[in-house]
């Protein structure tokens, strides 16, 4: 099979599996229903109440989790933390790290494949063209390097980045090897986070976590500042 056509055929496969999503959405009441609750636990920014939702599941809990932080993944701007805390939480912070490590490992790699098959133009409706933007010229200053970094960087966006990687040349073995080694350490704090997370604590844990998003981003526009600033002289 040349590659012509078996591009054809993924991008035939990929927009087929998108317009029956989107058919099962608005006609089908229950995928609807179930689709409106999870966006709502997410907008809510209360892990505890994605956990109740996942937990609802009881024995297929961490089926649904899997295929929650895929779907988050796709939609890029729901927040990914809120799935690893409840998933520490309801499943022990290892087994949660594990289960919150792979899923997410799973919805890089789709990322990677729809922007990878459908192009520049979709990814930039799924996540934004700024955003694109930024990544892309994130991954001109850094290199071979730029993946295993973004992913050492909270405040830098896990999906964009996916969605990124995939407009590029990078083999998907060498972007998946540097997403997986990259989001580890992310991942095991956060879970071990997650599993303590109670009432007061769950308050103080989300300061501390506002409080370093916000350094992190100073430290960001700093060094970006720099960057601009030794552009400009070496021009």
């Amino acid at each position: 099979m040349d590659k012509k056509k078996k591009n054809w055929m993924g991008k035939a496969a990929v927009t087929a599996a998108a317009i029956a999503a989107i058919l099962a959405y608005y006609f089908i009441p229950s995928v609807n229903q179930t689709m409106n609750t999870i966006l709502s636990a997410f907008a809510s920014g209360d892990f505890t109440v994605v956990r109740a939702f996942v937990e609802s599941y009881g024995a297929y809990a961490a089926a649904v989790s899997f295929l929650l932080m895929i779907l988050q993944s796709i939609a890029a701007p729901l927040p990914a933390f809120l799935l690893t805390f409840a998933n520490a939480n309801l499943f022990g912070w290892w087994k949660g790290a594990i289960l919150s490590w792979s899923s997410a490992m799973a919805g890089a790699a789709v990322c990677f494949y729809i922007a990878r098959i459908l192009g520049r133009d979709v990814a930039e409706k799924l996540t934004s063209k700024a955003g694109l933007k930024q990544i892309d010229e994130f991954f001109e200053r850094h290199g071979k390097m730029s993946i295993l970094i973004a992913r050492l960087l909270p405040f830098m966006s896990f999906d964009i980045v996916s969605y990124a990687a995939g407009l590029t040349s990078i083999s998907f073995g060498s972007f998946l090897f540097a997403t997986g080694i990259g989001q580890l350490p992310a991942t095991i704090i956060y879970s071990y986070v997650g599993s303590m997370l109670t009432g007061g604590a769950k308050l103080f844990v989300t300061g501390l976590l506002l409080l370093f998003a916000i350094s992190a981003l100073i430290v960001l526009m700093k060094q970006l500042y720099k960057e601009n600033k030794k552009g400009r002289t070496n021009k």
